[in-house]
């Protein structure tokens, strides 16, 4: 008895020691990520944090509290540059989730040979980067050549003689930058979701068609729920990216005309690289990363108390 009783005892310490072998390799292999995690995002994070309260510029740098803060809200530009985020995010979230969904579930629904060719055509402007999609837009909204002019005046919508420059004009510019954001951002959530209705199970789908269930009714009951989280990920996701909303500015407009298509991350990169303010342009980021913690937990609430 006393034997079984050592034996095992010799068991939980060998099992034991195995644990912690296995524990310490595997912290091993993690340090390289924790430091580089550690080096390359927090160090930065925090360094932002706290020279958002400094008067930090080429030739200064002084603590001024919340100076910058206070600061942010009385500029007009940075007040517009916000209400500009805020459009493109509340516009282009729900066309982009609505419209990938749609494509995704007609693709899907013909399930022909060549859906791996929608997939692929929507997944192109993703592919090819930011510069050729820009190079492409801009032959488009081309006041002398573009395609859209062309258009407009074959179909007697514009006067012949009309050169419109739809990105220099500042009641126009910023849906341009949202049609494309809205084409550039459509590819990765139409083939996540085509990935999650194939995940589906179609047993029960067939069960619901079978009892006469609709198509709009076997989608909310059935499979909806299944591809839930798919369309929480591509929500937050695009949130993310429709706040950091950048180079298509920067290579499109810089900001203008007048600050019209301006945004908070064009607005801080202005700030921090032309006029190396680094101190109010880090107040930008403080107050951009907290929107957007806070839209992202909201939007986790929301679909979670839907599902």
């Amino acid at each position: 008895m006393e034997n079984e009783k050592a034996l095992k005892k010799n068991k939980m310490g060998m099992s034991h020691a195995i644990q912690r072998q296995q524990n310490i390799v595997s912290y091993i292999f993690l340090l390289p990520f924790a430091l580089f995690f550690i080096g390359f995002v927090l160090i930065p994070m925090g360094m932002g944090i706290v020279t958002s309260f400094f008067n930090y510029k080429m030739n200064a740098f002084e603590f001024n509290g919340l100076t910058n803060y206070i600061r942010l809200f009385k500029d007009p530009v940075f007040l517009k540059s916000l209400r500009n985020t805020f459009v493109i995010v509340i516009t282009s979230v729900p066309l982009v989730a609505i419209f990938s969904l749609w494509v995704a579930s007609v693709i899907f629904d013909k399930n022909s040979t060549f859906t791996s060719v929608f997939r692929g055509v929507f997944y192109l402007p993703v592919v090819m980067g930011t510069v050729p999609v820009v190079v492409v837009w801009k032959w488009i909204f081309n006041a002398y050549f573009g395609i859209l002019n062309y258009l407009f005046k074959a179909l007697n919508l514009m006067p012949q003689n009309l050169r419109f420059e739809w990105l220099g004009n500042k009641n126009t510019a910023i849906w341009c930058i949202l049609a494309i954001l809205f084409t550039t951002s459509i590819g990765q959530p139409i083939v996540l979701y085509i990935a999650a209705l194939g995940n589906v199970d179609k047993s029960i789908t067939e069960a619901a068609e079978v009892d006469g269930a609709s198509k709009l009714r076997t989608f909310w009951m059935v499979k909806w729920p299944s591809i839930m989280p798919t369309t929480l990920y591509i929500i937050v996701i695009t949130t993310i990216n429709s706040f950091q909303c950048f180079a298509l500015i920067q290579l499109l407009t810089s900001g203008g005309p007048s600050y019209s298509t301006s945004t908070v991350m064009y607005y801080l990169y202005e700030q921090a690289f032309t006029y190396y303010d680094y101190g109010y342009a880090n107040s930008m980021g403080v107050i951009l990363a907290i929107v957007i913690a806070v839209f992202s937990a909201l939007q986790f609430r929301v679909m979670k108390t839907d599902n």
